[in-house]
């Protein structure tokens, strides 16, 4: 479904065009929490998104102005993905998602030190996301990001 027909005027309805698939939300989740930029670490991912699918999800989030991409300065064949700050606006949902997993199955895999994250100031964990992500926005590597 093309970002510019929604099926319905319905707010869930969008949302679920947006991001209602089994990859999108993923991909996001790469990106805001893991600070993946590349497509062949968001290919590397542990729950195996085929290359074809990668692409596509990419293309709309950049479409629907979520996600953009910069010459990647290590290579300028690639690219580098980062959030925009339409798309940093999903951090609330996804924090309050990922406390919903912990809650329904508390044995799912997350570090430690994001485990106790979550469970802090939801405020301050969104502050310093999109701090990390304006600074890869700007061209700065991920450790100089994380400085």
């Amino acid at each position: 479904m093309s970002p510019h027909e929604p099926r319905s005027s319905c707010p869930l309805a969008y949302a679920l065009d947006v991001f209602g698939d089994r990859w999108t939300l993923l991909i996001v989740r790469d990106m805001l929490f893991r600070g993946l930029q590349r497509f062949s670490e968001f290919a590397a991912s542990p729950e195996g998104i085929a290359s074809n699918i990668l692409t596509d999800r990419l293309k709309r989030l950049e479409d629907l102005g979520l996600v953009a991409r910069r010459p990647d300065p290590e290579d300028g064949r690639r690219v580098l993905y980062h959030l925009t700050e339409r798309g940093l606006r999903l951090g609330p949902a996804m924090i309050e998602i990922l406390r919903w997993g912990l809650e329904m199955d508390p044995d799912t895999q997350l570090p430690a030190r994001f485990r106790s994250m979550l469970g802090g100031d939801t405020t301050a964990l969104l502050a310093e996301l999109a701090k990390k992500h304006r600074a890869l926005a700007d061209g700065n590597t991920p450790e100089e990001a994380d400085g």
